[in-house]
């Protein structure tokens, strides 16, 4: 392969900036062509990269000097631009939560496994230095409890997509706390069983809950509750993306930025090599192997059945979904 990767976007909104501005800081990749159906978003893009912009994404997909695409796009869009993409045999990026339904998730899964597409999604938070040494730390432990939280202010102020849960989002536990979630899953093992309760206690100017309480067994028989709301203040971030979890004597505490361990009379902070997601994926882009990838989009699909199943069990007072995912290999949280 040349020495400079050429890169596909399409949607081109601030998420997509978030990437592209990470891949601008490469000197061996390049955005050269950005695709959204709102052409000033296109333009703008186009503006901070230098690529071509459209609005049609057939036009970017014809170009012959394409490496790789991301897909920046919202969760009701997901489906036939991953499709056409396969269909070119272009490697690609794919953003959080990888469709709003499973048969969706299902059939782009079939055709990645039939072309051995190399996949990667925005599961970042597997990518962190906390992150890894959380693994470590739980790796051949009995874990007992697992408390999550993700509280945030995003479902206040204008009416938003993220808010339209029927219409286009899916609601807070698909859309937001769906990474926390997959933490859950990443550094706990599967989850087998789910009951969640909702409500709207705040905001009734929106067809979502604001309030939502889970309770999930894990594979491994370890017991777990989340709750998530997008009703506090929005300019405090500071409660969303929280795991406690108990393990041995020791309570290990996982956010976003930083993981801590308490016990035996002390609290210490574990760290380990931080990797970012974007040079991951096109480091495996350049050389085909894929053992650096934490998120392929087959592992993805789990997290979106595991968010569809609390969502389903909301919608039924709190009636239990069980899931049924394959035998896991040993890893954290799996011991007996």
């Amino acid at each position: 392969m040349t020495k400079t990767i050429n890169i596909g976007f399409v949607g081109c909104g601030a998420n997509a900036r978030g990437h592209m501005e990470a891949l601008e800081k490469m000197d061996d990749a390049r955005v050269c062509v950005v695709c959204d159906v709102a052409e000033e978003s296109a333009r703008s893009a186009a503006e901070l990269t230098g690529a071509e912009a459209t609005t049609k994404l057939d036009r970017l997909l014809a170009r012959d000097d394409l490496h790789a695409v991301y897909l920046s796009l919202p969760v009701f869009a997901h489906g036939e631009p991953e499709l056409a993409v396969i269909r070119r045999g272009l490697p690609f990026f794919v953003e959080k939560p990888v469709a709003r339904t499973m048969a969706t998730a299902r059939r782009i899964a079939a055709e990645v496994q039939r072309s051995d597409l190399l996949t990667c999604v925005g599961y970042q938070l597997r990518y962190g230095a906390g992150t890894t040494a959380a693994r470590t730390a739980l790796e051949d432990h009995t874990i007992g409890l697992i408390v999550g939280q993700y509280w945030s202010g995003t479902g206040r102020g204008d009416r938003n997509r993220w808010t339209m849960q029927y219409e286009k989002s899916g609601g807070q536990i698909l859309e937001q706390a769906t990474h926390t979630f997959d933490m859950m899953r990443y550094l706990c093992g599967e989850v087998t069983r789910v009951s969640a309760h909702r409500a709207n206690r705040q905001l009734h100017d929106i067809d979502c809950a604001d309030v939502h309480v889970v309770a999930l067994t894990f594979a491994s028989g370890a017991l777990g509750s989340m709750t998530t709301t997008w009703a506090y203040d929005p300019s405090d971030w500071s409660h969303a993306n929280i795991l406690h979890i108990t393990y041995a004597d020791h309570v290990l505490r996982w956010t976003a930025d930083a993981t801590t361990r308490c016990g035996g009379g002390e609290t210490r902070e574990l760290t380990a090599e931080d990797a970012c997601i974007d040079r991951v994926f096109i480091d495996a882009v350049r050389s085909g192997d894929r053992s650096a990838i934490l998120s392929p989009y087959d592992d993805a699909v789990k997290s979106l059945e595991l968010c569809l199943a609390i969502n389903e069990s909301a919608e039924n007072d709190g009636k239990p979904v069980t899931l049924t995912p394959p035998s896991p290999p040993p890893g954290p949280g799996l011991t007996a």
